[in-house]
This record gives C-alpha cells, sequence and structure tokens, in this order.
C-alpha cells in the first residue's frame, strides 16, 4: 500500500493513476474500444483522443517538482497513423470477358465466377466494376426475360442515328463507331454494388449486363476492385 505524506505526494499518485488508465484504454482501443464495434476511422479517431490524454497527463506530471527526473521525458509525436484491427481491406482484380455479338448481354454469373475466392472474403463492402473501352458500356437491369435486352438495344439504336445519313463527323474507324462512344456515354462504363456476407447484393431482378456497340466486337477488360471488411 503506498501512503502519501504530503498533498504533493498526492497529487503525483493521482496523476500516476491518470497515466495507466490512460494506457489501459490505449488497449481497450486497440481491440474496438471498451468492446464496441467501431469502424476504422472511427476507432483511428478514438486512439488518437486518448493518446493525446495519456500525452497531456504526463506533460502535467512533468510539470511537478521532480517530476522530471522522475519519470522519463514524454515526447509527443508530430503526427499518429494507426490501422485498426479491425480496418478494411482491399482487393483488386482484371477479368476479361469473351467478345460478344452486339447487344445487351447479362453477365452476372461470368464476372461472379472470376472474383468468387476475392469475393468470399468480404462479409460487408462495395464492389466496383470499370470497363476499359469507350465503345461498349455496362449497366444493371433485368435479368429474366432476355426481350428487355433486346428491347433496349431495338432503343438505342433508334435514338442514336447511324449510316451515311447520320450526321457524324468521327467515321474513321467505321459507321458503328461514333454511335458506340454516344451509346457508352449513355449507359456508362463502371457500376457499384454491396457486397453482403460473400454475395453481391443485387435486387431480385436484377442483373449487370454488358452492352456491346460495335458489330465486330473484341473482349472486354473489366478492372473489379473490392473494399470492405
Amino acid at each position: 500500500m503506498l501512503l502519501a505524506s504530503s498533498s504533493h505526494e498526492i497529487t503525483t499518485l493521482t496523476l500516476v493513476a491518470a497515466l495507466c488508465t490512460t494506457i489501459v484504454l490505449l488497449g481497450h482501443c486497440n481491440l474496438g474500444f471498451c468492446g464496441l464495434l467501431l469502424d476504422a476511422a472511427e476507432e483511428e479517431e478514438q486512439l488518437q483522443a486518448v493518446s493525446s490524454l495519456f500525452f497531456a497527463t504526463a506533460k502535467s506530471f512533468s510539470a511537478l517538482p521532480g517530476g522530471e527526473s522522475a519519470l522519463c521525458t514524454v515526447t509527443e509525436p508530430e503526427s499518429m497513423s494507426v490501422t485498426g484491427t479491425n480496418g478494411p481491406k482491399w482487393s483488386q482484380k482484371s477479368i476479361t470477358l469473351p467478345r460478344k455479338i452486339r447487344g445487351c448481354h447479362l453477365v452476372t454469373r461470368e464476372i461472379v465466377k472470376e472474383i468468387l475466392e476475392e469475393l468470399q472474403q468480404f462479409k460487408c463492402g462495395l464492389a466496383h466494376f470499370f470497363l476499359r473501352h469507350t465503345s461498349a458500356s455496362l449497366t444493371i437491369n433485368e435479368n429474366y426475360d432476355s426481350d428487355v435486352q433486346e428491347d433496349t438495344e431495338t432503343f438505342l439504336n433508334r435514338i442514336v442515328p447511324e449510316g451515311r445519313s447520320a450526321p457524324w463527323k468521327h467515321t474513321l474507324e467505321g459507321p458503328d463507331d461514333m454511335p458506340a462512344h454516344i451509346k457508352s456515354s449513355m449507359f456508362g462504363c463502371s457500376l457499384t454494388i454491396p457486397i453482403t456476407d460473400g454475395e453481391l447484393n443485387l435486387g431480385r431482378w436484377q442483373g449487370i449486363w454488358l452492352c456491346e456497340h460495335r458489330d465486330v466486337a473484341t473482349p472486354r477488360s473489366i478492372v473489379v476492385t473490392l473494399n470492405g471488411i
């Protein structure tokens, strides 16, 4: 048992107790801050707060008579970067889909087959798909009735003129090339889909479409980036 013979010693013991408390809190932070499940940003914020308390308490102790000689000198770092034990992880993979005829194609199964091993490592997160081409596109639509795919292709061909009567200047790569660029911009070249329990969390009737806008296509490359926990 420690017996304090003066108010100075009582103050010193109080500060030492505070130092011990902050050290314990630092240990708890690394396990999710006292048992709470925190994301990486929250965990880092809590660690920064407790660290500041630690150094402030240490400086107060050093300000006491004999404090600096009683404890080693504490220097607060200019910056601190903490990676939480439950922090997010990343995975990236490039996949190639074989060439397809002009039109809209349901490719959900093809894509998932290529990324299944990586996808199953995530409990919760986001999957980003980036198509590396300017004459095809990605979109999410009907996964059941193929008539929807055919009707969408009919719509695109009617809304974007093609052939000799079309007003396009860019014709060096064929009459279907400039219309393909426009259609690509209409639907876009990227998608973001939530990941839940190792699966793409699509709606019951939703599927990933690759829309091929060229008459003579090439294999299409997609960069898949997964992020989550």
